[in-house]
């Protein structure tokens, strides 16, 4: 049998026998064949087509020509490793030995199986970028997938280097590097920091303690429930001596989605998560409770609501997990379907939050309903919609995008979905940008897109702004691309003794990476905790 290796982590390379294999050039096909080996086929051939050749003329010429330049890289006399019929594209392993797939196998029961020395080689071995400079920036599927790959391998590793340092909690010099990189892939997480620095105390590295004591605080300060005393105490730890109690291991929050019907008969999906006082999220733009719970684009704004408390949010008519077979979108049947959740979950008072058009409905609400709301937070909203604002230009804008909404969310090709996020999230990372794409086609219709389109520009609560009694805080994005940082303005102008916070960003989601995140949390934590 031959001998082939193919390595994924670091830059693409085949060797065959011992000798280095020379590579095609073209990136394309040195990415279609890490797909075929990462993804198990098979696969039709119109997928990868639209996968890695959305443009040239003759995309299915395009794939014959690098499967013909793979099957020389791959098979051999022994063995028939990429196999491809007119429809279909399969890459079979057999004797073939990939890196990633060899140390997924490996860390199949857990890396609490494994001893030190395995780990600390797995490690090492999961340092690498899987496939450094195959990023095909014209490939947005693609991208989302290599993204999703990435994200994975980086949580494994996370997971080895995490069972290295509880495995040898009694040797802080053994300890320090590892946590330095757990430190990096995981900023946020507080008990991680307050390890490292007491690693670097016990050690004998005063002063190095003493920088990363600085480092962390300022990264920290932000953030509810750090404890920056507990780091100056690490400073202090005698070397040599034990650590302090590693914090109990906090179990991942699960929600519960349940079901609850508005006031016109349409089934509404809402979801209850964390423990503690409530607070509502209202509905925005396309949700669905599933897909958000998990993708980069929402996954950090949710837990950071749930810290603490009880988040309840839902999927309004039309999209997500609620009922999408309905024709009444006007804003008194969105506002019931608020109504409807905050009934069936059996809340009496509690905060209320918005985001962007969930912002009126909010409003709406706390009008209606002056003894329920305790608080009022809206971010990155207005009280008018598109169509009332008395632009032409900003109509007819609205009318096109509508128009590529009906033509294009249908098809597989995120080209045409690409616009709204170039417009929610402009400086957001790559991966970001793919998942947004995604949940749209996911979460709804391109007709029920196009009618949540309409409901939202015709919204106008200018005249129920003076009647809101809860207290209000408002935050807008200077820099906001999707929604003027003037609606903001006027939202908070019109409600009695709001406060208004702006941030810079251009962003109108802040993924977790905008330097304003932190900041919008912190200051909602903080306006919550009244």
């Amino acid at each position: 049998m031959s001998d082939l290796q193919i390595r994924l982590l670091g830059e693409l390379a085949i060797v065959r026998d011992g000798v280095p294999v020379a590579l095609p050039q073209s990136k394309k096909t040195r990415a279609l064949l890490a797909y075929l080996i990462l993804d198990p086929g098979p696969h039709r051939r119109e997928r990868l087509c639209e996968l890695f050749w959305q443009v040239p003329d003759d995309p299915r010429g395009a794939l014959r020509w690098s499967l013909s330049k793979l099957r020389g890289l791959v098979n051999d006399a022994r063995a028939e490793r990429l196999k491809a019929d007119r429809e279909r594209v399969e890459f079979d392993p057999c004797d073939t030995r990939v890196d990633v797939l060899e140390v997924r196998e490996r860390l199949r029961a857990g890396p609490e199986a494994l001893p030190p020395d395995a780990l600390a080689a797995l490690a090492d071995a999961l340092s690498g970028e899987l496939l450094e400079g195959l990023e095909l920036a014209d490939q947005p599927d693609y991208h989302y997938f290599l993204s999703s790959e990435r994200r994975g391998l980086t949580a494994m590793r996370a997971g080895v280097l995490r069972a290295l340092v509880d495995g040898r909690v009694d040797v802080p010099g053994d300890t320090v590097g590892w946590l330095q990189t757990l430190v990096e892939l995981e900023p946020y997480e507080f008990d991680l920091h307050r390890r490292l620095i007491e690693a670097l105390a016990m050690a004998g590295r005063r002063k190095d303690a003493e920088r990363q004591k600085t480092v962390s605080s300022a990264l920290l300060k932000d953030l509810g429930g750090a404890d920056l005393v507990a780091l100056q105490r690490a400073v202090h730890v005698r070397p040599g001596s034990c650590a302090a109690p590693r914090a109990p291991v906090p179990q991942p929050l699960q929600q519960e989605i349940r079901f609850c019907k508005a006031a016109d008969g349409v089934q509404i999906a809402y979801a209850s998560v964390g423990h503690g006082a409530p607070l509502v999220k209202t509905a925005n733009w396309l949700n669905h409770l599933e897909y958000d719970w998990e993708s980069p684009v929402w996954r950090h704004v949710f837990r950071g609501l749930a810290e603490g408390r009880q988040l309840i949010r839902y999927d309004a008519r039309g999209n997500g997990l609620s009922d999408w077979d309905t024709d009444e979108y006007a804003f008194d049947a969105l506002v019931s379907d608020l109504e409807a959740v905050v009934d069936a979950a059996g809340l009496e008072r509690f905060p209320l939050l918005g985001l962007s058009q969930g912002c009126a409905a909010s409003v709406e609400y706390a009008v209606r309903h002056p003894e329920r709301v305790t608080r009022l937070v809206l971010i990155g909203g207005y009280a008018r919609g598109w169509n009332q604002l008395g632009s032409a230009e900003i109509c007819r804008a609205n009318e096109a995008m509508m128009v590529l909404v009906r033509i294009g969310w249908g098809q597989d090709n995120p080209a045409f979905r690409q616009l709204f996020t170039s417009l929610f999230m402009p400086d957001a990372p790559p991966e970001n940008q793919a998942w947004f794409n995604e949940l749209q086609r996911l979460t709804t219709s391109p007709e029920n897109a196009v009618r949540l389109m309409r409901a939202c520009g015709d919204v106008d609560v200018r005249h129920r702004l003076g009647a809101v009694r809860a207290p209000t805080l408002v935050l807008h994005a200077r820099h906001d691309m999707r929604i003027p940082f003037n609606s903001g303005r006027e939202l908070a102008g019109g409600i009695p003794g709001a406060r208004f916070v702006s941030f810079g960003s251009r962003n109108h989601l802040l993924p977790e990476s905008d330097p304003a995140w932190p900041r919008l949390l912190a200051e909602v934590n903080a306006f919550l905790a009244g």
